[in-house]
């Protein structure tokens, strides 16, 4: 039995940058595939309109609109931007029992991502330190997020999380009972480019906030030996903590070695990744980034931080490096591995697009889609139309 589908999402692409939305598009195209109706509902024509900080309640009304033409069997919301069609679905099942499941895709815990926003260390030594914006999210929008995300579980009726590690902060951070997983994947780009990284560069990528770690890679750099063998690094992105990490350039004495690239597009990105020795996410806090698929994608080896979800996605020793959180000496280490033994780098990386073909595909998403969603949605319709026939 097809059901009908409606995803709900507050950033999409082309319009928005974001992994969520890069996550809702590939689940849609795999559940298209499998012969379900799927309908995206996110900003813009036919969606909510106004800012989108707003989203939450500008999408409510839209929603009821397609909600009344599809009679969607699945509602699936993603982060605490969906708690308002979240609360307009309870409400609306609490006035009549209808067939619609309400399940929740959430990516990160905000209780998790307030906690990340503080000071950088190495032992006592302070690295790097949250600027007034990040702060401000700290104490305001910070605490308003968990709220929603709170009331979006309490609705919901499956819980999905992208990692087995945040479901565990779902659970602790947010009450909710039992969390399936649904891992981050990514669809493949055609025709694949051999990668040369003679360049042998780092790269970095993604939005420039403390949690990211820059600051501890920065440090890194400074204790490995300068000169033409250095290893360069060059940093796509931007974000609030841009001009704390220009100074903190100055501040290691590793400017001739680092460039800002600034934001790039997702081709950019690929072309960048190519011709890079290694990605690396020396992050304090994650959920599963989607920057680690697409490194996988282009044979890219990953130096990560052995954080959230990041181990469920990078093999130590397999298809990377993984090190401990703010450890710019460990992390110094695994970068001189990967510099110095480029064969063993290249090979770690072969290795990545090889599990990402075996367990990161919208198949495989589908395939879990199925035997957590699909499964309980179809057999809520199957109740309810057990009902029907005995009422008539």
């Amino acid at each position: 039995m097809g059901l009908r589908i409606l995803l709900v999402a507050n950033t999409l692409p082309p319009t928005d940058i974001s992994g969520v939305g890069e996550q809702v598009m590939q689940l849609a195209g795999g559940l298209r595939q499998a012969g379900h109706e799927v309908e995206i509902l996110g900003r813009g024509a036919g969606g909510a309109r106004g800012p989108k900080i707003l989203f939450p309640l500008t999408v409510v009304l839209p929603f009821l609109r397609v909600r009344r033409r599809l009679r969607p069997h699945v509602i699936q919301v993603h982060e605490s931007d969906g708690v308002g069609v979240a609360l307009a679905t309870a409400i609306l099942r609490g006035l009549w029992e209808t067939s619609t499941t309400l399940v929740a895709l959430l990516q990160v815990s905000y209780v998790e991502e307030i906690r990340a926003v503080r000071t950088l260390k190495s032992g006592e030594t302070a690295l790097g330190r949250p600027g007034s914006v990040e702060r401000g999210f700290r104490w305001f929008k910070g605490p308003l997020q968990v709220l929603l995300g709170w009331m979006t579980t309490w609705c919901a009726d499956l819980i999905l999380t992208p990692s087995a590690r945040t479901g565990q902060e779902i659970v602790s951070d947010y009450g909710a009972g039992e969390v399936r997983v649904l891992p981050n994947v990514k669809q493949p780009v055609g025709e694949r480019v051999e990668r040369s990284d003679d360049e042998g560069f780092l790269l970095f990528v993604g939005r420039l906030r403390i949690r990211k770690g820059v600051e501890v890679l920065l440090a890194a750099l400074e204790r490995l030996e300068a000169g033409a063998g250095a290893p360069r690094l060059r940093i796509v992105g931007d974000g609030e903590h841009r001009e704390a990490l220009v100074e903190a350039v100055d501040r290691f004495g590793v400017g001739d070695r680092v460039e800002f690239v600034g934001r790039c597009d997702a081709e950019a990105v690929r072309e960048l990744l190519r011709r890079s020795r290694a990605l690396v996410v020396p992050s304090t806090y994650e959920g599963m980034p989607l920057v680690i698929l697409e490194a996988m994608e282009e044979a890219v080896p990953v130096i990560a931080s052995r954080v959230s979800g990041i181990p469920e996605v990078v093999s130590d020793r397999v298809t990377g490096w993984l090190v401990p959180s703010e450890d710019p000496e460990a992390l110094a280490d695994a970068i001189a591995q990967a510099q110095h033994q480029p064969e063993e780098a290249r090979r770690r990386g072969t290795e990545g697009r090889a599990r990402l073909d075996r367990e990161f595909r919208p198949d495989r998403a589908v395939e879990l889609w199925e035997k957590h969603v699909g499964a309980a949605a179809r057999k809520r319709v199957s109740r309810l139309a057990g009902k029907s026939e005995e009422t008539s």
